[in-house]
């Protein structure tokens, strides 16, 4: 590979991405294998997760790694220690990989800068969310049989969405047509940079899309201030079976979690035929541990 870190897409060849997903898809099956035997992965989370921190921790020990959990509310942090001890202290203890998921933009990037280790990104505040691209990448080819050409639209809460970024960077390298669809309110000041079609009408964004991405509105980062009510941003860009009916009918549903249903996406297609979410789950522990398994290599 041409990087020792998973800091970002944005700095991820296509070749290297596509790399990564086969040897993904070379572990389908794969319940204990021995390549990071005598390796520590430490999963440092300063942010509150379920499926990331837990399919980091299952990737590390099907891979035999030997698998250490830090979060702040358990760790030194609550009694003020800095990011740079705590990375000192853990480089001090000879961790191989350091996973790291932190509310702060650049956090990983500093602790690439302090450890002798690897550094996975696994959610950097507004900024990147590699793993998760990668996952959704995998989950998209495998029902698609490719990714280029076709055409993802992703809704919701764009302006605070590390995974629409590394979404948006992946998808557009790997040959994808990217639309962000979102209130004005809920789109980053420089959204036309990022290569993407912009939709502030949920019909323009679905006519004709391949793969129908919806994302969480983020309320601890303050979006309610952003937008009238959930109620309303329901109405307008919430995906009812009435709504994906506007979407070609081979179209697949995803979500990268936790879903707040009924406001962003209804029951009945959460849950319905066109769904692949629950497959997104299943991905991201093959996905992660192929990241980990060529880190650490």
């Amino acid at each position: 590979m041409a990087f020792r870190h998973l800091l970002g897409i944005a700095d991820l060849s296509a070749e290297d991405a596509v790399r990564i997903l086969d040897t993904a898809q070379s572990l389908e099956g794969e319940r204990k294998a021995v390549s990071l035997r005598g390796k520590t992965v430490v999963n440092l989370f300063f942010e509150a997760s379920t499926r990331t921190r837990t399919s980091f921790e299952i990737a590390g020990k099907r891979l035999s790694a030997d698998v250490i959990n830090v979060s702040s509310s358990g760790s030194s942090v609550t009694k003020g220690e800095t990011l740079l001890d705590t990375t000192r202290n853990l480089d001090a203890m000879h961790a191989d990989v350091v996973v790291v998921r932190h509310s702060s933009s650049g956090a990983p990037h500093f602790v690439a800068k302090h450890t002798r280790g690897a550094v996975v990104n696994a959610g950097d505040g507004t900024h990147e969310h590699p793993t998760q691209a990668l996952l959704d990448a995998y989950t998209i080819r495998k029902h698609k049989g490719r990714i280029a050409g076709l055409t993802v639209a992703i809704v919701g809460d764009i302006a605070h969405s590390h995974v629409a970024r590394s979404n948006a960077h992946l998808l557009n390298k790997l040959g994808a047509h990217v639309r962000w669809c979102a209130p004005a309110t809920l789109l980053p000041a420089r959204a036309a940079e990022m290569g993407v079609q912009i939709c502030t009408s949920l019909d323009q964004a679905l006519d004709g899309a391949d793969v129908i991405m919806m994302l969480r509105v983020q309320r601890e980062r303050l979006v309610d201030v952003l937008i009238p009510s959930t109620r309303e941003y329901s109405r307008t860009f919430g995906l009812s079976l009435k709504a994906l009916a506007r979407a070609p009918k081979d179209a697949i549903v995803m979500h990268p979690g936790p879903m707040n249903r009924g406001v962003e996406i209804d029951d009945a297609v959460a849950d319905g035929p066109c769904s692949v979410i629950l497959e997104q789950v299943e991905t991201g522990v093959l996905v992660r541990m192929a990241v980990l398994q060529m880190v650490a290599s």
